[in-house]
């Protein structure tokens, strides 16, 4: 393997200007990319190295898949070598015969349905890239094993040992990696989905509620179900590692404290709750309203574990981790977190699968499947890490493990002031950013509805032009993740031109936004007074972030 190609992405896609349309894709993105003709020509170019292959479906019809089905046979047992497949409409597993040929055929591939987002597409492939990455190192690994390997027998079967946990930890990693990138992916699109349905159902409620009894119940259960929906998604951007968390030294003793009546009245009166933690307790590291989530998540598993009957035990602790300890931890001081019940316990295959995302044992309607893969996304987010421990008949063990807080714990925060409706009771000029019409259309509705001029742009460089023709806005409103110029660097270019307005960012998922701290960010969905507290806010800034008021009833 040629050392400068292990990260290039090879491209099969032989019709019309597919191949030379998807290499300009990832060479935007900074992903260098070679394109490939044929299967043959395919199979020599991967024997010279790369980090993963797109393949149209079409480029695989009909050809002889034989070398390509020995390469990917023949690789060395670090190797997973990733695919990313662009089937057409409709070409799902479960409706397409031919995907699961391919399936079988690629092993470790990845299906990206057309018409897609070219957003999309540069995330799966870095998705990819990130993976093979992990294949490299993990190659690095067992070639450092079997280099110390030197003709002791004990030593030998000690490596072997140790390199038959890499490769286990590396295929597991693989594969959390593929879901969260998978679950990330179709947040997103929930969340662009959800914002203008909610933004509508709020103008709705607003105009025709006062007027009509059974028209504001129907409006109020659509929100409530709206509500829902937001939650599921955000649960699914905690398993995908996607949600922005709001970090503090938090006293993890005083939240589970104060809980005991929450989990206590979600639990039964039929099951005994104990909680203890150390007296001097140390501040750890974590977003306190998810926190909250992950724990009332783990003790609605117990009770359902427990059948409504027995003992739930929450214990909070400080550990310490060295190297080489288990669960594998960075080396420091741990505040442990332990869920324990008296329940029925989990055999070793149903423990082996608990975090999975959408894998439940309980009976259908009962349980979204997503409980367990979230607190297992936050605890990574968090930089810690979550460990089960069961037997069957011998009861569950969670154990959450939070990073110790350099801080201390912040004592009585200033209440917030709620914002007005209508900021400061003037219309604005905002100009809005975003590559999603129905998410454009729907949110320019609501600012409209509240007073204000909106005039809106598809893309970043239809915003530039808009200033660039004498458009002067009070407020710039932009989404984030936007195909060849991102909001980011939309703002970064406005900032050049006019220093002083105030812009908006707002997102369905962030994903890593190092770039983007000094921006206040309305996170979708959202709805109308969520907007209108966000163009408030700009107006009369007290902080980077947009804090949002509790959705209200009626």
């Amino acid at each position: 393997m040629t050392p400068q190609h292990s990260e290039r992405g090879l491209i099969l896609a032989p019709q019309g200007r597919d191949a030379t349309v998807a290499q300009a894709m990832l060479g935007e993105a900074g992903l260098p990319g070679a394109i490939a003709h044929s299967v043959p020509e395919l199979v020599a170019l991967l024997a010279e190295g790369a980090g993963f292959a797109l393949v149209t479906e079409e480029a695989l019809a009909g050809a002889d898949l034989n070398p390509l089905a020995a390469w990917i046979q023949d690789q060395p047992e670090w190797s997973d070598f990733p695919f990313v497949l662009l089937t057409q409409r409709g070409g799902g597993l479960e409706r397409n015969p031919e995907a699961t040929r391919y399936l079988q055929v690629l092993g470790n591939v990845t299906f990206l349905e057309r018409p897609f987002h070219p957003t999309t597409l540069v995330s799966f492939a870095r998705s990819a890239v990130r993976g093979r990455r992990r294949q490299y190192e993990a190659r690095a690994r067992l070639e450092e094993l079997h280099q110390l390997a030197t003709g002791l027998e004990q030593r030998v079967e000690e490596r072997t040992a140790e390199h038959r946990v890499a490769v286990a930890q590396l295929h597991e990693a693989q594969k959390l990696e593929t879901l969260g990138q998978l679950t990330g992916g179709v947040a997103h699109d929930f969340n662009n989905l959800l914002t203008p349905i909610m933004g509508a159902l709020d103008m709705l409620r607003r105009k025709y509620g006062d007027q009509d009894a059974r028209s504001a119940r129907l409006i109020d259960n659509a929100l409530q179900s709206a509500d829902r929906a937001r939650t599921l998604v955000q649960r699914l951007l905690g398993f995908a590692r996607r949600q922005t968390l709001e970090t503090k030294a938090l006293d993890v003793g005083g939240l589970i404290d104060g809980m005991r009546d929450l989990i206590a009245s979600s639990v039964g009166p039929e099951i005994e709750l104990r909680i203890r933690h150390e007296a001097d307790l140390p501040a750890a590291t974590a977003d306190p309203n998810q926190l909250e989530l992950a724990i009332l998540n783990l003790c609605v598993n117990a009770r359902d574990a427990m059948d409504g009957n027995g003992t739930l035990t929450i214990v909070a602790d400080e550990v310490a981790f060295g190297p080489g300890s288990q669960p594998r931890l960075t080396p420091g001081l741990y505040v442990r977190l332990s869920v324990i019940d008296t329940g029925c316990g989990m055999d070793a295959e149903t423990l082996a699968r608990a975090v999975e995302p959408f894998y439940s044992t309980k009976e259908t309607g009962r349980g979204t499947g997503l409980g367990l893969s979230m607190v297992h996304g936050l605890a990574a987010q968090l930089g810690g890490g979550f460990a089960l421990s069961s037997e069957p008949g011998q009861g569950t063990r969670a154990d959450l493990y939070l990073k110790v807080a350099d801080a201390k714990v912040a004592r009585g925060p200033a209440e917030r002031r709620q914002p007005p409706l209508l900021a400061n009771g003037r219309a604005l000029s905002v100009l809005l950013v975003d590559d999603e019409d129905l998410v454009r259309i729907g949110t320019a509705e609501m600012i409209r509805d509240l007073g204000h001029e909106v005039t809106h742009a598809s893309g970043g460089a239809e915003a530039l032009a808009r200033l660039e023709a004498g458009l002067r806005p009070d407020v710039v409103i932009t989404d984030y993740k936007m195909p060849r110029m991102d909001g980011a660097e939309l703002a970064k270019r406005v900032r050049d031109t006019l220093s002083d307005v105030p812009i908006l960012l707002i997102t369905g998922y962030t994903g890593t936004t190092e770039n983007t701290h000094h921006l206040p960010r309305l996170p979708k969905p959202f709805g109308q007074a969520e907007i209108a507290a966000a163009l408030a806010a700009l107006v009369e800034p007290d902080d980077k972030v947009v804090r949002l008021p509790g959705r209200r009833r009626p």
